[in-house]
C-alpha cells in the first residue's frame, strides 16, 4: 500500500456535510447491475479472474470464539489457498479482532499477506469516542497494516455529519501509516442516497478505502450499492486527483458474483484500480467456491468443495 497523500479538509459546504444529497437513479443503477450480472468471462479469462479475486480477499475471522489456533489456521490457508500446483496467489490480507493482531502479525511474518484489524467499538461503532480511538492505537501498535473502522450510524443518521467526519478525521490520525477503510454498513443507511452522502463523507475525511458492511447486518454487499460507492470514489478523484479504495464485504459467496464485481470495477474506475491495492473483497466463505473455481479451469473437472473449505 502508497502512503497515502495529504488531504485538504473538506469545506462545511460540500454536500456531504451540509446535509444535501446526490441525486442517484435507482432505476438507472438497478439496471447497469443487471448488466454486470450478465457479464461473463470465458477459458484463460475466467481464470486470471479467478486468481486475481483471491489476491484481492481479506481473509476474515471475527467470532466471540476466536482463538490464537484459529488465527493461525486462518493464517495458514491465507498464505497457501490451495495446493502449489494450481498457482493460486496469496490472499490480500488476514483481518481479526484486535487482541489478535499480534499472532496473526506473527504467523504471516515475511509472506507479504496484510494484517488487518477491526477497530473503534466493530460492529455497532458506538463506544465513547476514547475507547474507540484507543481500540485503533493498540491494533497499530501491535503491528496492524490496516484499519477497518465503522461509522456510528446513530450520528449519521441524526444528521450529525460533521461528528461523523471529525471521527473518521481523527481515526485517520490514529491510522499514521497504516491503511483506513471506513465502513459505512449500507444495510442500515436506508437509500441510495445516504449511501452516497456517507461514501463522500468518508472520502472527504480522509479514507484510504470505503467499505459496504461489517459482515453482522442484512442486506450486507450489493452491487447496486458498490455502484453507488464506486461513483463516490470516482467523482472523487475527478474532483481531487486522489485515488481510494473500495471494499464490498458481506453476503458475497460465488466466484460469479466476483467476476461480476471486477468487470463493474474495470469499467467504472478503469484498470489501475484492479488491484488488491485498489480493490478488496471482504468475504471469507468466496474463497471457498472460487478456489473450487479454479481447481475445476485447471483439472477439467470438479473436485469435491470439501476440498476447498475454510479452516
Amino acid at each position: 500500500m502508497k502512503p497515502r497523500a495529504a488531504l485538504a479538509p473538506a469545506s462545511a459546504s460540500a454536500p456531504a456535510l451540509s446535509g444535501r444529497r446526490v441525486a442517484v437513479d435507482q432505476t438507472g443503477l438497478e439496471e447497469r447491475a443487471r448488466y454486470f450480472q450478465t457479464r461473463s468471462l470465458k477459458h484463460e479469462a475466467k481464470r486470471e479472474g479467478l486468481r486475481l479475486a483471491v489476491s484481492m480477499m481479506d481473509l476474515t475471522t471475527l467470532e466471540g470464539a476466536d482463538t490464537s489456533g484459529k488465527v493461525a489456521s486462518v493464517c495458514q490457508k491465507a498464505m497457501h489457498p490451495m495446493a502449489d500446483r494450481y498457482d493460486c496467489p496469496a490472499v490480500a490480507a488476514v483481518c481479526v479482532y484486535p487482541s489478535l493482531v499480534s499472532t496473526a502479525r506473527r504467523c504471516l511474518a515475511g509472506s507479504g499477506v496484510r494484517v488487518a484489524s477491526v477497530a473503534t467499538g466493530f460492529p455497532s461503532g458506538q463506544f465513547p469516542l476514547a475507547l474507540r480511538l484507543e481500540d485503533v492505537r493498540r491494533a497499530v501498535g501491535d503491528g496492524a497494516d490496516e484499519i477497518d473502522m465503522v461509522i456510528n450510524r446513530g450520528a449519521f443518521l441524526a444528521g450529525e455529519f460533521r461528528r461523523v467526519f471529525d471521527e473518521i478525521g481523527l481515526v485517520r490520525e490514529r491510522c499514521g501509516s497504516a491503511c483506513l477503510k471506513v465502513i459505512l454498513e449500507t444495510g442500515e443507511l436506508g437509500s441510495f442516497g445516504s449511501v452516497r452522502q456517507a461514501s463522500d463523507l468518508a472520502l472527504q475525511a480522509g479514507a484510504d478505502f470505503i467499505k459496504t458492511s461489517t459482515g453482522k447486518v442484512t442486506p450486507a454487499a450489493t452491487l447496486p450499492v458498490t455502484l453507488v460507492m464506486l461513483g463516490a470514489i470516482h467523482d472523487h478523484h475527478e474532483a481531487t486527483g486522489r485515488m481510494a479504495g473500495m471494499k464490498p464485504a458481506g453476503g458475497l459467496r460465488t466466484s460469479r458474483e466476483a467476476l461480476s464485481y471486477l468487470v463493474a470495477v474495470k469499467e467504472t474506475l478503469g484498470e489501475a484500480w484492479l488491484t488488491p491495492q485498489w480493490f478488496r473483497f471482504g468475504a471469507s466463505s468466496l474463497l471457498t467456491d472460487v478456489t473450487w473455481q479454479l481447481a475445476k479451469c485447471h483439472d477439467g473437472v470438479y473436485q469435491s468443495a470439501d476440498y476447498f473449505s475454510l479452516p
